[in-house]
């Protein structure tokens, strides 16, 4: 009884210090890039991820949660909580050289995390646009960035080459970070990582952002990681491999110090990936079909999952509901004790599902709508439905020679798609069987819902390279300021 009382006083006294209510949960929200379906060791052993592994286990796996295809737009909806056919990047990434950039008038998730009390830090890559400062991290409703705007660069030197330009890219806030030249990117984004979270106060509420480079072309890995795979005859893959190991190693040393400040006791922490990975660059899909870069589920359905000590009703399991990027922000403006009052926003909150374990909320989503091309795709229900080429990619494309010697890569098979084709994805998650001819009715009904969905598209905005983009217009970096 005594015991009892006493956790009842401490229960008050705690909120009471909170302003009446519990304390906003810390978020920490981790993207890998390019990282492949059967990248992770919890879906292939022989992935060493072992942090990554204990805490998907321990936590909640996502086995429906769809991503764009590519870098930018997956980004967007992270960000912006809109499908990129409604922010005019559904044609694909920003170009360092090209002026593109998510428009003002959408609010950012640290933007409207700041609103409700949070501090907020973004750490790793940016590319949503740095042709002026008003489009980069510090003016879009963070804190804090150490990262760099473009897409891809060198993980020690931080140059990146664009057509006949190059430059450096490595800031901390708007302020170039030379520091940092010849430092592994992704201990230099965990290190910052750790620094973030040991100085934190523990009484603010804090979003952290970490969209790490890992594991993006160029392969880079310090050489203990790789050695790791030294199996692997394959030398892409070996060091693909070794890149995935590291960013495990960069999420073990930022969950010590989650433990260390006691912030992981009331946190929500996130991995996902940005897109499917690029089998060309080495990454492998398998069961699924294709990959990055194409409207296929290996293109769509990114590897990921939620991590708590406190806040998930239900651990310990592998979650079918349907996901999509865009609900991240209204989920986590949930969780943080706010409200969405943007009617329009495509994303949908999945704070029952996440935390409670209930149904997933969302019956369908746009996997995209292509501007200059005729190809899109569109699920509802178990059924996926595709227009024109679902992209260049189209097999299932086995991993890499593990034994003496290496495979060629695999050879392209020629398809010829129909205009429209039909899957069943709870049945066919492979989508090996085009139900289309089958199913006409079907296929009519789809085609509906998708001349729906494509009622709202906006004209994509992909402006024309600019040579004043030019790094040596500003001392060899790529910076903002050219328009």
């Amino acid at each position: 009884m005594k015991a009892a009382l006493l956790v009842a006083t401490f229960t008050l006294i705690f909120v009471y210090l909170n302003g009446g209510q519990a304390a906003k949960p810390h978020i920490v929200f981790i993207v890998a890039d390019d990282l492949g379906w059967n990248d992770v060791g919890f879906r292939n052993p022989q992935v060493l991820t072992p942090h990554l592994d204990k805490l998907a286990k321990t936590g909640v796996i996502l086995n429906s949660s769809y991503v764009q295809p590519v870098c930018s737009p997956s980004r967007n909806c992270f960000m912006s909580g809109y499908f990129p056919y409604h922010t005019g990047l559904q044609d694909g990434v920003i170009r360092p050289t090209s002026p593109g950039f998510v428009p003002i008038k959408f609010t950012f998730l640290p933007q409207k995390l700041k609103e409700l009390g949070y501090s907020t830090h973004v750490v790793g890559k940016w590319h949503l646009g740095f042709c002026n400062l008003k489009y980069t991290p510090t003016y879009r409703g963070f804190d804090t960035f150490v990262g760099y705007y473009t897409g891809a660069e060198e993980y020690y030197k931080h140059t990146r080459e664009y057509d006949k330009f190059s430059g450096y890219d490595l800031r901390f806030n708007t302020s170039v970070y030379s520091e940092a030249k010849g430092k592994y990117s992704t201990r230099v984004f965990a290190e910052r990582a750790v620094d973030i979270i040991k100085s934190h106060d523990k009484d603010t509420p804090l979003y952290l952002y970490l969209p790490f480079q890992a594991v993006h072309a160029p392969l880079e890995v310090p050489p203990e990681y790789e050695n790791l795979y030294k199996h692997i005859q394959d030398l892409p893959r070996r060091t693909y491999c070794g890149m995935i190991s590291a960013l495990d190693e960069a999420v073990a040393n930022i969950t010590d110090a989650l433990e260390e400040t006691g912030l992981i006791d009331n946190l929500l922490l996130v991995f996902t990936t940005d897109n499917g990975g690029p089998f060309h660059g080495a990454a492998n899909n398998l069961p699924l079909r294709g990959c990055k870069a194409t409207l296929w589920e290996g293109g769509t359905k990114g590897a990921g999952f939620i991590y708590s000590k406190t806040l998930l009703k239900k651990t310990g399991y592998l979650n079918t509901g349907m996901m999509h990027a865009v609900d991240w922000y209204p989920t986590f403006v949930e969780l943080a004790g706010g409200e969405n009052t943007d009617p329009n926003m495509d994303g949908i909150s999945q704070y029952d599902m996440l935390i409670n374990g209930g149904p997933s909320k969302r019956k369908e989503f746009v996997y995209n709508i292509y501007d200059k091309s005729n190809s899109s795709a569109i699920r509802y229900g178990d059924l996926k439905l595709t227009r024109g080429s679902p992209g260049s990619h189209s097999d299932w494309y086995p991993l890499p020679h593990y034994g003496e010697g290496s495979d060629d890569p695999p050879q392209e098979n020629v398809y010829q798609f129909r205009p429209y084709m039909l899957f069943n994805i709870s049945s066919d998650p492979t989508e090996h069987f085009d139900l289309s001819a089958k199913y006409p009715e079907l296929v009519a009904m789809m085609k509906q819902r998708l001349e729906n969905w494509e009622k709202t598209r906006v004209p994509a905005y992909q402006p024309p390279d600019d040579p004043k983009s030019n790094p040596d217009l500003y001392g060899g970096n790529w910076s903002p300021g050219w328009c």
